[in-house]
């Protein structure tokens, strides 16, 4: 146990002290935070308020048009050609020209500046909603308010029942989020630091570090302490990216965003009407901000949630580590561990590629049995926790991801102890499996 302990110790500390790690450590959250904020800055930079003059020569649209903070509507009396004569001496950005009223209408929309897709969608739909109302009130006799008052506003809250009768509310969209966040991060997070390790193992064995080092040492030891030791540097970046993205994220939307400007954009954003239906389609039009985003959050079991990322966070790094190190061991270059690579990632690629398909039923018999096997739970079972899991498949699949972690160590000390001492020769797989059964 000491010797693993200072294996692991010497990993640790032998790549924090790397300049690389450092850089990176302090260049990664600045990239994050850039990439989350900047587009978002540039948006606030580059708020072009669209002023549209609508000429309607069928008189029904009049006041149809819902004005929001970027797009503005204004009714003209004019005429389409003067209109269009004097278009750039006047304020408006794009004129939209409306002559009839059948069902299949084409309006025309003169521009400046090209309008943006949601600007068009927006217009197309108050347009066709407009000609229905007219619709129903000419051959119907039924009038917009009317209409209004007999459409149903239903909401579906599904809320999970046990066999003690006990309730838990589940936000589809939110679970959907979180699940699809957490093994996205699993994913990159194995492939950038599993690929470490093969790598260091790949070095120490051209370097001949390796022959003192496993003269006192058991293969096992070894790579347990390399695993482990460059778990833990993952984690410490990883751990301290977050903290730092965070702080520059909280600084920097003080100064872009910040104070009574920032408040000012919330309310213009609730004031918009798509946002407004949007809330009451959720059945939340009389909370406010923070009340939706406590109600959201309140049934998230976010102690669960955090537990079970941070274990198969680390527990899938374990595996494909250790099977990435028996790689690394086996091949005398990075171009020959191609061959070896792609069975062991094929499971990893695929979990993630059905992860959609899991979500869409997360209670299938695909989703439960990819989330016990310990090659594909990290992934799939990240995705499944949010939706709801029973205990006892978390735990059954917690003991394989061990058992397979575990597995994974002693057949990679076991081709670690051949392949590391073995130089200049293809190895086939066929010598792989014999590699596994020398004794001594």
């Amino acid at each position: 146990m000491n010797k693993i302990k200072l294996i692991i110790a010497r990993e640790y500390l032998t790549r924090v002290k790397k300049k690389s790690f450092i850089l990176m450590t302090l260049l990664g959250p600045i990239l994050m935070a850039a990439l989350m904020l900047v587009p978002f800055w540039i948006a606030m930079k580059d708020k072009d308020i669209q002023l549209i003059e609508v000429i309607d020569e069928t008189g029904k649209f009049i006041n149809q048009f819902e004005s929001t903070p970027t797009l503005k509507f204004e009714h003209s009396f004019k005429n389409i050609d003067s209109a269009k004569t004097s278009f750039y001496d006047e304020k408006y950005t794009s004129i939209l020209h409306i002559t009839s009223i059948e069902k299949e209408s084409v309006v025309k929309m003169y521009y400046k500046k090209q309008p943006g897709i949601s600007t068009v969608q927006k217009i197309k739909n108050t347009i066709e909603k407009g000609i229905r109302n007219i619709d129903l009130e000419n051959k119907y006799k039924i009038t917009k308010s009317q209409l209004e008052a007999a459409n149903p506003e239903v909401e579906i809250k599904p809320i999970s029942i046990d066999m003690e009768g006990a309730e838990e509310a589940k936000d589809v969209g939110i679970s959907t989020a979180l699940g699809l966040g957490g093994a996205i991060m699993i994913y990159f997070f194995i492939f950038m630091y599993g690929i470490q390790i093969m790598r260091g193992v790949i070095e120490e064995k051209t370097s001949r570090i390796v022959e003192i080092i496993i003269s006192s040492v058991k293969p096992f030891e070894l790579m347990m302490g390399k695993i482990v030791g460059i778990a833990l540097v993952g984690l410490t970046q990883f751990l301290l990216w977050t903290i730092i993205t965070s702080s520059l994220y909280g600084i920097i939307m003080v100064f872009i965003g910040g104070g009574i400007e920032s408040m000012s954009q919330t309310n213009e954003m609730m004031s918009d009407p798509n946002v407004q239906e949007a809330l009451k389609g959720m059945g939340s039009s009389d909370m406010s901000p923070a009340e939706l985003v406590q109600s959201v959050m309140g049934d998230i079991p976010i102690f669960k949630l955090l537990f079970s990322f941070l274990f198969y966070f680390l527990g899938g790094y374990l595996l494909y580590g250790a099977l990435l190190a028996a790689v690394g061991s086996a091949v005398d270059s990075e171009a020959d561990s191609q061959q070896f690579m792609m069975p062991i990632t094929i499971p990893l690629i695929f979990s993630f590629v059905v992860a959609q398909v899991v979500m869409q039923n997360p209670d299938g018999p695909m989703a439960f049995w990819l989330s016990i096997f310990p090659l594909t739970s990290p992934i799939i079972m990240m995705v499944r926790i949010p939706f709801g899991v029973d205990t006892w498949e978390i735990l059954l699949s917690m003991v394989l991801l061990i058992a397979g972690f575990i597995g994974a160590t002693w057949m990679a000390g076991k081709i670690y102890r051949t392949g590391i001492l073995m130089y200049g020769k293809k190895v086939t797989y066929k010598e792989l499996w014999k590699w596994l059964f020398y004794k001594g």
